[in-house]
């Protein structure tokens, strides 16, 4: 468990992170953390005494990472921008996404989708199941389990699917 205090900021203008609000987690942590590592980790840990699991690190460059800190979380924390925090965090090797049935039925209907999926990085994966999962109503998770099958037959990311259909929009 690494234990240490640090700052909760945010990012004025960084691209597709612009506006959100994150901790940085700098090389020399993210190593005692998880050696040699260079992509997206699963945490868990205590954030000033809050119990938190799989949460995703982000790589930043040079070794550095971020942790995003969601609306709910920050929250639940009482704290916004510029508070203080007190972090304990390890590795969250125990974090798993089950993969919903109905998309792997459809998946299954051409095999070559279902092999594509599983080339995915495994947060490509995660970010597609969240993005199922999220949705609210029966027709819109009809809607995404079908771009997701027409995604995977593309052999698309998770990014190149989600620009895609909002240049078909």
């Amino acid at each position: 468990m690494v234990v240490f205090d640090t700052e909760i900021e945010r990012f004025s203008q960084m691209g597709e992170k612009t506006g959100w609000t994150y901790i940085a987690i700098p090389k020399e942590i993210a190593i005692q953390l998880k050696p040699n590592c260079k992509k997206s980790f699963r945490v868990q840990g205590l954030l000033d005494g809050l119990a938190v699991s799989g949460l995703a690190l982000l790589p930043m460059g040079e070794g550095d990472f971020i942790l995003a800190l969601n609306s709910n979380l920050r929250k639940q924390l009482k704290k916004e921008e510029g508070a203080k925090l007190r972090i304990e965090l390890e590795e969250d090797k125990n974090f798993k996404i089950e993969m919903p049935e109905d998309l792997e039925l459809c998946l299954m209907e051409e095999r070559h989708c279902l092999d594509s999926f599983f080339k995915l990085p495994k947060s490509h994966q995660n970010y597609y199941i969240n993005w199922l999962n999220t949705a609210k109503t029966e027709p819109t998770r009809i809607k995404r389990l079908t771009q997701i099958v027409i995604a995977m037959d593309k052999k698309q990311n998770f990014s190149e699917m989600m620009r895609s259909n909002k240049a078909d929009q």
